[in-house]
């Protein structure tokens, strides 16, 4: 009776007693039908997510299943047809998204503090993409996957002139000035080098022929040299045409592509010059704000389609592989390192960094852009994810739209961690390869070139391949080498894309935190309009700071 009177009732103890086997057996089941309730109810509420994981499975499963059949170029072309018309959808929102979303934002801020904000950004983005260059080179020079490739040389017989570091950064500084802010939507400046055209030499006296060659060429083959002698001593008048060694001009041809740089710079001006104008420029910000939210809602209808296309698209990539299996032999311990170096900085480094600086739970914000993450592996275009990017900080995790319209841009332009470990760890793999040794200063080049690179990379899928070149010559390697690594190029650049996301969306996450006291300050604030979402704003409008407080504590 003690015992009884210290637990529970008689009559349950009773009950327990008596069946006990019962329990036992019913116990498990009740678990398992709630488990599946609870997975089913999670599959209903994360149905997006789902089914792009789902598309990305499917697209490799399709793929692989489908190379016994060896279709032709053209089958091949209407399978990935969905996945282009996707790639098609979402670069067709890239510009209105960051001209509205960056002024937008920069008009809800002073000046002051967007420029403090800007400055935590870039140093945040630069401090990690220097992170993942000296995390890739140890663990190339650790590994040194260079030594296990199966000795194939592929190189191209075309002439070429490699632009220098110096035009990769002058390039760098035009494309932040465009000349035609309306060309700089579509195209961007590029230097390239081109082979001037022959000099030809008319004359009918010898002497001055022999004169003027003296003095404008470098080099004439030696029967140009036999025929000037045999002129000198003939008196008749002959036409003369000597070519000269090959020489290279540069040129700033306008290149296909979104300048980025160009528009961030004129949309912050603007933004700021717009918030400065006090009630005048209301309605220039009215307006925005309603393109952005308009934007933003044929994203999400977008996105409803993108598990459809990141099939598809994976589906084309697989079927387009000459042979896995003889590239995973030659380039398998490359694609190891690489892909380590990915993990460890997605996994550790940037979790660890938010963690340091927020003191919060890092892998809360994984989880809260993961839709993000995966589109990132179905596009590997960072600037194609930005929709998707915004989208999750803004609802799932409820980062001040005011930091996510104003960093995100930025990030999607200049943050490349993934490029940029894979640029650094690409050269000296090539090098390994060739049996050279590179030193302290030539891998100290490699770092700083890298940077370089990175920013300057365009955010679409397999920029870090032009600007490789940069950094492969700025060693003294053959850039022709680069041919071999073009088949897994592909397949990693899904992988460096993800992180480039991963950090974006980190780094809007850790500036929030450090400009809180600058966002409780400013007096603007970003009203999206009654008009578009009567059951989002309110919800919105709901949210009331401690309740953020509460959010972020959480996070």
């Amino acid at each position: 009776m003690a015992e009884s009177g210290a637990g529970e009732p008689m009559m349950c103890s009773t009950n327990k007693e008596k069946t006990p086997g019962m329990s036992g057996r019913g116990k498990p089941l009740s678990t398992c039908i709630s488990c599946l309730h609870g997975t089913r109810s999670w599959c209903r509420k994360n149905l997006l997510l789902v089914l792009t994981v789902a598309g990305v499975l499917l697209g490799i499963i399709f793929g692989f299943a489908l190379r016994p059949v060896q279709p032709s170029v053209d089958a091949i072309m209407l399978i990935s047809f969905p996945g282009d018309v996707l790639m098609r959808m979402l670069k067709m929102l890239i510009v209105p998204l960051i001209i509205s979303s960056m002024i937008t934002g920069l008009a809800s801020l002073d000046a002051k503090n967007s420029g403090k904000m800007g400055l935590r950004a870039i140093m945040y983005y630069l401090s990690t993409t220097f992170i993942a260059i000296i995390l890739g080179i140890i663990l190339v020079l650790s590994i040194h996957p260079g030594s296990y490739d199966g000795g194939v040389r592929k190189r191209s017989k075309k002439k070429k002139y490699t632009p220098s570091s110096l035009d990769a950064f002058l390039d760098l500084i035009r494309n932040i000035f465009p000349p035609n802010i309306i060309q700089a939507c579509f195209q961007h400046t590029s230097t390239v080098y081109e082979v001037s055209a022959p000099e030809e030499f008319i004359t009918t006296n010898a002497t001055e022929l022999n004169s003027t060659v003296a003095t404008t060429i470098t080099t004439i083959i030696t029967t140009t040299q036999k025929s000037i002698v045999d002129l000198s001593t003939n008196s008749t008048n002959e036409t003369i045409i000597t070519e000269t060694v090959t020489k290279w001009v540069r040129t700033y041809p306008m290149s296909d592509g979104v300048n980025v740089l160009g528009i961030i710079t004129f949309c912050t001006a603007f933004g700021i010059l717009i918030s400065n104008m006090g009630p005048r420029g209301q309605i220039m910000i009215d307006f925005f704000q309603v393109l952005n939210e308009i934007i933003m809602k044929m994203v999400t209808m977008v996105m409803w389609y993108s598990p459809i296309g990141i099939m598809f698209l994976i589906t084309g990539k697989i079927l387009e592989l000459d042979d896995p299996a003889k590239v995973g032999e030659q380039l398998g311990m490359y694609m190891v390192t690489i892909l380590l170096g990915l993990t460890i900085h997605t996994l550790i480094v940037l979790p660890a960094i938010y963690f340091i600086i927020a003191r919060k739970n890092p892998y809360l914000i994984f989880w809260g852009v993961i839709q993000a993450w995966v589109t990132a592996l179905g596009t590997a275009s960072s600037t194609a994810t930005l929709p998707v990017t915004f989208r999750c900080l803004e609802e799932n995790l409820h980062i001040d739209k005011r930091v996510t319209r104003f960093v995100l841009p930025i990030g999607a332009t200049i943050n490349m961690d993934g490029t940029a470990l894979y640029e650094a760890v690409a050269p000296i793999f090539i090098a390994q390869m060739n049996g050279m040794e590179l030193g302290f200063g030539q891998i100290v080049a490699i770092s700083l070139t890298a940077t370089c690179a990175s920013i300057g990379a365009a955010a679409i899928p397999s920029a870090g391949l032009v600007t490789m070149i940069m950094v492969l010559t700025s060693v003294g390697i053959p850039a022709d080498d680069i041919s071999l690594i073009l088949a897994v190029d592909w397949f990693l650049d899904r992988f460096r894309t993800s992180t480039n996301v991963l950090g974006d969306s980190y780094g809007a996450c850790v500036v929030e935190h450090l400009s809180q006291k600058e966002l409780q300050l400013d007096p603007h604030v970003i009203d999206d309009g009654p008009g578009l979402d009567l059951h989002e704003n309110q919800k919105r409008k709901s949210l009331t700071n401690s309740q953020k407080g509460g959010i972020e504590d959480q996070l």
